[in-house]
């Protein structure tokens, strides 16, 4: 479920040549925005300022891999908002940042990959108002309860999708075990099939150190299995 070292997906030819000078079969070479022992930034594409990519440097396929709900696996979302994040090594040039997982069955290719991108203001202040009013679950044990499903208005003129909605202060705990434990066993679901998205809390002040975790499935009454009907990336 996690892949072999010896697969092809160009993602993780990708990874490869960044961590260990291996070239594409292509022959193109990506630009490698950082390199880590334990991830690589990219590009996305298109390339632009508000489209970024972190990718694990072992191999894992994608959300459905098990090594993600493991105590080693490396806090990829931490490492993603701390490169994303204004002052970080690879800053979205956006107001509002968003992180967001596609589930195996949206995304195109197969190694895990975290995009790094932008959301609207109404996304930030629905999801703000949101909290204000009740609808935000404060402990991940809540996360799946109803009164924290939402619909939050996509950037991309889809119209509304309903989300499971939580509210953390950091992101130090593992939040693809969270999602297994608190919202895939809880209701019999796939992990293949969720998405997740990292909305950090803004102000007029700046980052107010919390993020909105957003979840949603195809179990869900409008709800959707990417992350792309929120996140902006040009």
């Amino acid at each position: 479920m996690c892949g072999s070292p010896t697969d092809t997906d160009p993602l993780w030819q990708d990874v490869q040549y960044c961590t260990q000078g291996i070239v594409p079969p292509s022959g193109q070479r990506p630009t490698c925005l950082k390199t880590m022992p334990n991830y690589v930034v990219l590009h996305g594409k298109p390339e632009t300022p508000r489209n970024y990519l972190l990718l694990p440097s072992c191999r894992i396929t994608g959300i459905e891999c098990p090594f993600l709900v493991t105590t080693t696996v490396a806090n990829y979302w931490h490492e993603a908002w701390e490169n994303a994040r204004s002052g970080g090594d690879v800053p979205v040039q956006s107001q509002y940042i968003g992180l967001g997982i596609n589930s195996q069955s949206a995304r195109q290719l197969n190694q895990l990959h975290i995009h790094m991108a932008g959301v609207r203001a109404s996304t930030q202040r629905r999801l703000q108002d949101l909290e204000a009013s009740g609808r935000v679950a404060l402990q991940p044990s809540q996360w799946g309860d109803t009164q924290y499903q939402a619909a939050v208005t996509g950037a991309d003129g889809s119209g509304d999708r309903t989300y499971r909605i939580l509210r953390l202060d950091a992101l130090t705990q593992n939040l693809f075990d969270l999602l297994n434990l608190y919202v895939v066993r809880r209701f019999g679901l796939d992990m293949a099939g969720q998405t997740l998205i990292v909305v950090p809390k803004m102000t007029a002040t700046g980052f107010a150190r919390a993020f909105y975790v957003l979840n949603s499935d195809s179990s869900l009454h409008d709800g959707t299995n990417t992350c792309d009907h929120l996140l902006v990336y040009s």
